[in-house]
């Protein structure tokens, strides 16, 4: 759980640091950049959310072959 939220205040950081750049109007490539960073992270927080829950209801030889399956699905 400590590292969820760490993810998670990385995440806030992160987009606080958008909205900064936003106001001191820094370059539209720069904010996607950022963006882009954000949207990564977010992905990340996701698989390790589901993940971590679903390895709670099955077999530990299969939770390698269930992270695989999670990690397909959340990067289409």
């Amino acid at each position: 759980m400590e590292d969820t939220k760490k993810r998670i205040n990385r995440i806030i950081g992160q987009l606080r640091g958008i909205e900064k750049m936003l106001g001191n109007k820094r370059e539209c490539s720069d904010v996607l950049q950022q963006i882009s960073a954000v949207k990564k992270a977010i992905d990340g927080l996701s698989k390790e959310i589901v993940i971590s829950n679903i390895c709670k209801l099955i077999p530990n030889e299969d939770s390698a072959k269930i992270e695989k399956m999670v990690e397909r699905a959340i990067s289409l």
